[in-house]
């Protein structure tokens, strides 16, 4: 089972993943990680860190294929997090592939943003990884960001989940649906 975490910045999805790995036992992989590595080791891959999320991710898209398909084919499980994951692309793969992912993407919303921006968004941004980095963008550019992932999601069939309330209890749900959806997969 492949397990595919898209979504906004700072959403959860790597603090999501670490807990799946903890429960699970499948190791995870940051595309923030590849996405840095793949720069570092050849400054003229294509992109640039700060370019756009959606150029960084047609970019990798290939490399991630890849991986996707060998852990299936290996029957290995993993678990794939970043906001570099686009639901475009995971259209692209075969039905024999797609009927062992479970994906979808965490977004906020409105609302939300509106009330925790700072205090619990931008607060909880380093909770399993530091990036070492202050970013500058304000609720309202968090918006428009997020908007434009529902966007994505909407018109490519990507499953999200808002978080609109009491984050913790609608994480737990998320926790519930990935069960359901392993569960039902293994029949």
């Amino acid at each position: 089972m492949v397990i595919l975490i898209g979504g906004v910045g700072y959403a959860g999805k790597t603090l999501l993943a670490q807990r799946l790995l903890e429960k699970y036992k499948y190791p995870y992989l940051s595309i923030d990680h590849l996405k840095m590595g793949l720069y570092r080791a050849d400054i003229g891959c294509g992109f640039m860190p700060c370019d756009s999320t959606e150029h960084i991710g047609e970019k990798i898209w290939p490399i991630l294929k890849g991986i996707i398909m060998t852990s299936i084919e290996n029957e290995q499980n993993l678990i794939v997090e970043g906001v570099y994951l686009l639901p475009q692309k995971i259209k692209e793969l075969e039905l024999g592939y797609l009927k062992n992912i479970i994906s979808f993407y965490l977004v906020f919303s409105e609302a939300y943003i509106a009330k925790f921006f700072k205090s619990k968004i931008i607060h909880n941004r380093c909770v399993i990884e530091n990036r070492g980095y202050s970013d500058s963008n304000t609720a309202a550019d968090y918006i428009v960001e997020n908007n434009r992932q529902k966007e994505r999601c909407l018109k490519h069939g990507g499953k999200y989940f808002e978080i609109d309330g009491e984050y913790h209890k609608e994480i737990d749900m998320i926790y519930s649906w990935i069960n359901l959806m392993k569960s039902n997969a293994v029949k």
